[in-house]
């Protein structure tokens, strides 16, 4: 027979299922509870009646981050952020193509230092600035894509969400983004744009009322109450003490150092005067790339120009500022196995590209590079170095100057020598002008030729050397200097990504000079396929009138060609009055075949 004492466990059994029961339908109910976001409801108000939308927040931000110009191609999913910026005074600059809109971006970010902005709108508004976007991933160029999407409830339904396969140079607008009210959190989760906050849509037939209401009361409860909207502060990352001791060591007992100083030193918050000066303190001989073209002004004898892998395998001390070891110092194969390498640069991972591999740093900084040079020349202040080194590389300079000389002199086929053409830009140019240089064989002759006044005033694409950028870097160059000349280079061939947006030009009244070098071909593609394949294919173009089709825009067009030899500096000199009158201009320079280039390759 049972005892009560050992019939009490088995009645306090239920009870305490029970009660498990109800603590997990409760815990249930409260995670449902969360989920809908009734809690944050209930602490966040939510304006029924309000009229005002997400792209006014979206202004608001970039205003309160100096923000000057919102570059664009309309859309219905941005124009909320288009007119608020109007409103805000933010200047909307609408483009032809959306990857011209990245371009100015870009350009406006390399120019001031600040962020370039350019919003676009879903599907294949978005898509069509992946190039652009890439570009400047690559060129560490701080530019912000705000992207259209549609809102969530339809997204599942539609084939425009194309967020997922964005990425943002920066990382620093999406920190500051995420700090701000909780509808923009979410217009930086997987890319940085615009949905839902700036949608109108209520309703949607397939879906319940309750639950429509719910979403929508969760998704704007607390999206005007006051947030901070100013910039963040920046962590720029610095080289201790220690590291540029070591680097003034290794320096310090070289006999044949070299500098070769990037982009990347160009990046605030060192201004240009101050790594001027640093430069000419240190006293050591050095190449310009990207950016930093032009720092030194035009006849510095410190700057050296040419033969620039024949110095690298000569230094026994080679400072990389800001330049990484990629395609454009041949994975680091044209340094000296027996040279020191002293390498500095903000990313670690570009720092140490292929290193190991053909190359070894001896010190490797991660760290700000114009800070870097500017400490370095502190802790060298009054060392010289023997002069005899930088002499044999001026005299050097100098050999290959009176080649292309020879070079320039020489009659080509038909129409211009292209050579001589550019010697007479270089003599041509002024001293405000900013250069924008677009194309293959016409450019890589140029960046012989053609040297910029100074700092900041040459736009290429970059690392990744992507054709098209004229028209967007013109663009931005000329809005951000409105009173610099600004001279475009273009191959013919790249010049047909960018003719449609000298209809840009006119509408918002940039005055900007396009001098286009007409060959009729990929030249820098047949250069090395014809030789090595023994067909021209796809390589050919025409002598296509550029200047005509510029004036069916609205632009001004001149055409050089060997019947007007003699008048080539008269003709720039009249493009340059057109655009001092308020006028676009396009230059058509027909012109012929050189060696000047054999040997260099397009892959």
């Amino acid at each position: 027979m049972e005892t009560p004492a050992a019939a009490a466990p088995a009645g306090g059994f239920f009870p305490s299922f029970l009660l498990l029961g109800f603590a997990t339908l409760v815990a249930a109910l409260l995670g449902a509870a969360h989920r809908l976001g009734l809690f944050y409801q209930l602490m966040h108000k939510v304006d029924k009646a309000s009229i005002r939308h997400g792209g006014e927040n979206v202004a608001a931000v970039l205003r309160a981050h100096g923000v000057r110009f919102l570059f664009t191609l309309v859309g219905g999913h941005i124009s909320p952020l288009l007119v608020a910026c109007e409103k805000l005074g933010i200047r909307v600059v609408d483009t032809r193509h959306e990857v011209t809109a990245v371009f100015a971006a870009d350009a406006v970010a390399r120019l001031t230092g600040t962020v370039g902005v350019v919003a676009v709108t879903a599907g294949p508004g978005l898509t069509n600035t992946v190039t652009a976007v890439k570009n400047a991933q690559i060129a560490q160029s701080p530019v912000l894509l705000l992207g259209g999407a549609a809102s969530t409830l339809l997204q599942a339904r539609c084939l425009w969400n194309c967020l997922s396969m964005c990425c943002t140079p920066t990382s620093w607008f999406r920190r500051r983004w995420c700090q701000l009210s909780r509808p923009r959190a979410s217009w930086v989760k997987g890319s940085p744009g615009p949905c839902d906050p700036m949608s109108k849509e209520t309703s949607e037939a397939r879906e319940r009322q309750g639950y429509l209401e719910n979403y929508l009361a969760n998704l704007f409860a607390g999206a005007w109450e006051p947030q901070p909207e100013g910039p963040l502060p920046l962590d720029i990352p610095q080289a201790s003490p220690q590291q540029v001791q070591r680097c003034v060591e290794i320096l310090s007992r070289a006999k044949r150092p070299l500098v070769l100083l990037g982009s990347q030193a160009l990046l605030p918050p060192t201004p240009s005067d101050k790594l001027r000066v640093a430069v000419e303190t240190l006293g050591v001989p050095c190449f310009l790339g990207g950016m930093a073209r032009g720092l030194l002004g035009r006849s510095h004898p410190l700057h050296i120009r040419q033969n620039r892998s024949a110095a690298l395998k000569k230094a026994d001390v080679v400072v990389l500022a800001g330049t990484v070891c990629d395609f454009r110092l041949s994975y680091g194969r044209v340094l000296s196995r027996s040279s020191k390498i002293i390498i500095v640069n903000r990313n670690r991972k570009e720092m140490l590209m292929n290193s190991d591999m053909f190359w070894k740093p001896q010190e490797a900084v991660q760290g700000d590079v114009g800070s870097f040079m500017v400490k370095l020349a502190q802790g060298l202040q009054g060392q010289t170095w023997a002069s005899d080194w930088a002499e044999e590389l001026r005299q050097a300079d100098r050999q290959k100057e009176q080649t292309f000389r020879e070079k320039a002199s020489m009659p080509v086929a038909e129409h211009l020598n292209p050579v001589r053409v550019l010697q007479l830009v270089e003599e041509t140019l002024p001293d405000n002008s900013i250069l924008v240089v677009d194309g293959g064989d016409f450019v890589g002759t140029a960046a012989h030729l053609v040297q910029p006044r100074g700092p900041l005033r040459w736009l290429d694409p970059g690392a990744f050397g992507t054709l098209g950028v004229g028209a967007g870097f013109a663009l931005g160059a000329k809005l951000c200097q409105p009173d610099a000349e600004v001279w475009c280079l273009f191959g013919d061939g790249a010049f047909g990504y960018s003719l449609i947006e000298f209809d840009t030009f006119v509408r918002h009244k940039i005055p900007v000079m396009a001098l286009i070098g007409n060959d009729a071909g990929w030249t820098q593609i047949s250069r090395e396929q014809v030789p090595c394949l023994g067909s021209n294919v796809a390589c050919g173009l025409a002598y296509t009138g550029y200047h005509k089709a510029a004036m069916g825009l609205g632009a001004q067009g001149l055409l050089l060609s060997r019947e007007s030899e003699d008048q080539v500096v008269k003709v720039l000199h009249d493009a340059q009055q057109q655009c001092q009158d308020g006028h676009p201009v396009v230059v058509n320079i027909l012109i012929g075949r050189t060696d000047f280039r054999d040997g260099s390759i397009a892959v």
